[in-house]
């Protein structure tokens, strides 16, 4: 785990997530020295300095410290990029040697990060690059809905320019392979939505539902990755909320995410953020640093929790898979 941003709400989420889930799994914690002692002291954890030797009961991992003053709850300090970006890296490294089966990480500020690493933005590219594969897609899965994004972090004046049949069918694709290999759907009910409103009614409000979205699933399908749609955005996603679909792809980010985040914030079913297509296992909650309620007390873990259990279930299932075929199974 990742604490992001020191002048966030990362630590306090993490820390009730933690009170709450107590040992259903072990729990490698990467953050700033005096965050983790402010913030996960009653964790009941060792704290040990990157580099040692990770013990089996978990860990508070101190990879930097900042002064008191850089660490003023929802205040951000330019040395805070700094460290959520070395924090971020230490835990991906654990995850990638072997020593923890999975990454979740905390919110960090992308515009602070940035300004350490420029052209950061987002966890999801960053890792993606350290990951070394050509594409991810981003998801935040719910309970009640899954959404996955064709295009994260993109200006809409590009995004049309961004949306290729090629793209939309290597989203289709990746979903399809998640649902099945990490989620264990068998057989996946995959949506796309539309892009233009009534799904362009006929040509009336655009043709790209009949040239770019069903030559995307086509190219889809010829992939194994048979998908429904297009269908229109003011529809899809309530019909997949009420069981008709177990997920929507969406074109852009916030098409797909103002209706999880609205099921999360009226229903109740916190959405986790889940990178898919890594080698690697992430989540992340879908929620920002919150500057506005950081050191209040008030921050609710919800989405934390749902991204550790989603995490832990995932690499459950990727070790069964891998132990099944080393027995040939």
């Amino acid at each position: 785990m990742s604490l992001g941003d020191p002048s966030g709400i990362g630590a306090e989420v993490t820390a009730k997530a933690l009170a709450a889930l107590k040992k259903s799994f072990v729990p490698y914690v990467f953050g700033d020295a005096r965050v983790l002692a402010r913030e996960l002291s009653a964790a009941g954890l060792p704290c040990v300095l990157p580099g040692a030797p990770l013990p089996p009961e978990g860990a508070l991992v101190a990879v930097t410290r900042l002064p008191a003053g850089a660490l003023r709850p929802g205040r951000p300090d330019p040395r805070g990029g700094e460290t959520q970006l070395a924090c971020l890296e230490a835990a991906f490294e654990a995850v990638r040697r072997g020593d923890a089966d999975a990454l979740t990480t905390a919110p960090v500020s992308k515009a602070q990060v940035a300004r350490a690493l420029p052209g950061f933005v987002g966890h999801t590219e960053w890792l993606e690059a350290r990951c070394g594969v050509r594409r991810s897609v981003m998801m935040l899965a719910g309970e009640r809905l899954k959404i996955a994004l064709v295009t994260n972090h993109v200006a809409f004046w590009k995004l049309r320019r961004a949306l290729t049949p090629e793209r939309i069918a290597e989203t289709l694709v990746i979903t399809h392979r998640a649902l099945r290999e990490d989620l264990g759907l068998a057989r996946p009910r995959l949506a796309l939505s539309a892009l233009n409103p009534h799904a362009g009614e006929e040509g009336t409000f655009g043709d790209d539902e009949t040239t770019l979205l069903a030559g995307a699933l086509a190219l889809a399908a010829k992939a194994g990755a048979r998908a429904q749609g297009p269908f229109p955005a003011d529809s899809v996603f309530f019909r997949a909320a009420l069981g008709e679909f177990d997920a929507v792809v969406a074109l852009y980010h916030d098409q797909g995410l103002i209706p999880v985040k609205l099921l999360d914030a009226v229903g109740g079913d916190p959405a986790v953020n889940v990178t898919l297509g890594l080698p690697i296992v992430r989540t992340s909650p879908d929620h920002g640093v919150a500057y506005d309620i950081a050191g209040h007390g008030v921050a609710n873990p919800a989405s934390m929790i749902a991204a550790l259990r989603l995490a832990a279930r995932i690499a459950a299932v990727r070790a069964a898979a891998k132990a099944s075929r080393r027995r040939g199974g």
